[in-house]
């Protein structure tokens, strides 16, 4: 009984490893390697910054975001932005990326989550 509760336990760890790993080649070949640009907007004026992502295996491997705002305060928010996105998002999954409110800008995510949708468009393979 012993053995077959092992055994048991076994096969539904090794059924998982396998469920991750096949999630995680998924992610590997539905998005092409390479170095990718878009403008997010938000807002109603409205805003928008750069965002650039190099991809591999679907991986965010670098992020650079720059910003575009006029008004000091809007261009601030942008800056902090910029300085902090790459610590949360660089090594995820691009599929799994959604940026929430960060260094204080609640606006700038949504632009930066725009542009995320239209390089994960951009580098899908099809």
């Amino acid at each position: 009984m012993r053995n077959q509760s092992r055994n048991i336990l076994l096969a539904a760890a090794m059924t998982f490893t396998l469920a991750g790993n096949s999630e995680a080649q998924t992610a590997r070949t539905r998005y092409a390697d390479g170095v990718y640009t878009a403008t997010g907007e938000y807002g109603g004026q409205p805003s928008h910054i750069t965002v650039k992502a190099t991809l591999k295996d679907g991986i965010i491997t670098a992020v650079t975001v720059t910003p575009h705002a006029y008004v000091s305060r809007s261009l601030e928010l942008q800056r902090a932005f910029a300085a902090a996105v790459p610590k949360v998002v660089v090594g995820k999954r691009i599929d799994q990326v959604r940026v929430g409110k960060l260094a204080g800008s609640s606006g700038t995510p949504k632009g930066f989550n725009d542009a995320i949708r239209q390089i994960r468009d951009k580098a899908a393979r099809r």
